[in-house]
């Protein structure tokens, strides 16, 4: 067993962040785990520490840089979004590859992010902040700003967000996010309304390294809308390299990376498509919710972990290869996050219905989130999607039929009591 040549640190790696040390150990390198909390957070998938050297649980900025200081970290990266700020902070600190802390709240917090885009003459939505929800619907009113879309200042995964037609929609909205915590367990003190971009949603992912952007996947979000005005992903498509809306995108994202001082390490960015061209949704300066590496690796032929990871161990490789480049679509692919509008406590799986949707030809991985005990509820948002499926086939057809077939079995999956 060789020495690792190489140490760097994830910060709060939860989630699509537990598939980092498997991606810096391809790569040479071992990962120290910093968790911003005193506690983990119990909304997402913890960061397995035993892939970690050490965890370190962050009392203050002094003692933190010290302990990682021994190490000689070549990174320091946000595993999963609530660590942007303090990864941000930490490799300013210590001197490593850093987008500084000057631009954080920009990177996290929705209006600032937005805000910071006008500065910088992008195209971007109108919005407004408050604390109450009677300030946003006297915004809406005077801006005649309907449709809109109210939703949470700092979550993730859709928590939250509403589309609002009318102005009674808005206020009810608007005291929802105020009465609620975000997914991160945080209260929402307080609610964002951004007027309603019309137009095709995109996923851009990227990898950042000195300030040149690697767009490693563009994916178009198909969702559905069902009743309270909430747009529920369904499908994430992967579209090819040569797509006439491809250029614009990617133009778009350089310009919205550049202006939030995004330059180094990921970036999951949400693009809307409009009639006047790209407009912003949102950025997480962090690993795509929807990433899984082996199903990347065969569809795009690499994916964003591995991508992180070479960017920071082996900087001039990766520029050589990626720098200023775009991907190349090697299969079709989807990820598909099932909806349900049933509910009941779990007692297992019908182990006959995930056979047949696991030998669907298409099926890469299906991933079913409701253990037994717990409550299957009606799909409000992604995270309370009950089952996520990773296809690619080489004909878009071959998917599009194992949908179907897995859309008619979704109900008899879980048996409920």
């Amino acid at each position: 067993m060789t020495e690792t040549q190489f140490i760097g640190v994830a910060v709060d790696a939860y989630s699509t962040g537990n598939f980092l040390p498997a991606a810096f150990a391809r790569h040479g390198a071992k990962l120290i785990h910093v968790q911003s909390t005193p506690a983990l957070m119990p909304s997402m998938l913890a960061p397995n520490m035993n892939e970690y050297l050490e965890n370190i649980v962050f009392d203050n900025e002094a003692n933190t840089v010290q302990r990682l200081g021994r190490h000689q970290p070549v990174c320091v990266i946000a595993g999963q979004e609530p660590g942007v700020p303090l990864a941000d902070r930490l490799s300013e600190l210590l001197g490593l590859p850093s987008n500084g802390s000057a631009l954080s709240p920009a990177r996290r917090n929705k209006y600032e992010m937005i805000e910071t885009l006008r500065a910088n003459d992008i195209r971007c939505a109108e919005q407004f902040k408050a604390d109450n929800a009677e300030e946003i619907l006297a915004w809406v009113r005077e801006t005649h700003c309907l449709p809109c879309v109210v939703k949470p200042l700092s979550s993730a995964s859709t928590d939250g967000v509403v589309i609002c037609h009318n102005e009674d929609e808005v206020l009810a909205a608007a005291r929802q996010v105020l009465a609620s915590r975000d997914i991160f367990g945080l209260a929402n003190r307080e609610v964002l309304v951004q007027s309603y971009l019309d137009g095709v949603e995109y996923i851009v992912d990227t990898v950042s390294a000195y300030g040149r952007h690697y767009v490693c996947g563009i994916w178009r979000y198909e969702k559905r809308l069902i009743s309270g005005g909430k747009n529920i992903y369904d499908k994430d498509i992967l579209i090819a390299e040569d797509a006439p809306e491809v250029a614009p995108l990617i133009h778009y994202i350089h310009s919205v990376l550049d202006a939030l001082g995004i330059e180094f390490g990921p970036c999951h960015a949400e693009v809307m498509l409009t009639q006047a061209g790209p407009a912003l949704v949102e950025v997480g300066a962090r690993l795509n919710g929807n990433m899984h590496p082996d199903f990347h690796n065969g569809c795009l032929g690499h994916n964003q972990a591995d991508l992180i990871a070479q960017s920071y161990v082996t900087p001039g490789l990766f520029a050589e290869r990626f720098g200023g480049r775009h991907y190349r679509k090697r299969q079709e692919a989807i990820v598909f996050n099932v909806a349900t509008n049933i509910e009941g406590t779990v007692v297992g799986l019908s182990e006959q219905v995930v056979a047949q949707i696991n030998a669907l030809p298409s099926v890469f991985l299906a991933s079913y989130k409701v253990k037994p005990g717990q409550q299957l509820r009606p799909t409000q948002d992604l995270l309370s999607s009950p089952i996520r499926v990773f296809m690619r086939a080489d004909n878009y057809e071959d998917i599009l039929r194992d949908y179907d077939v897995i859309n008619r079995l979704k109900h008899e999956v879980y048996v409920l009591r």
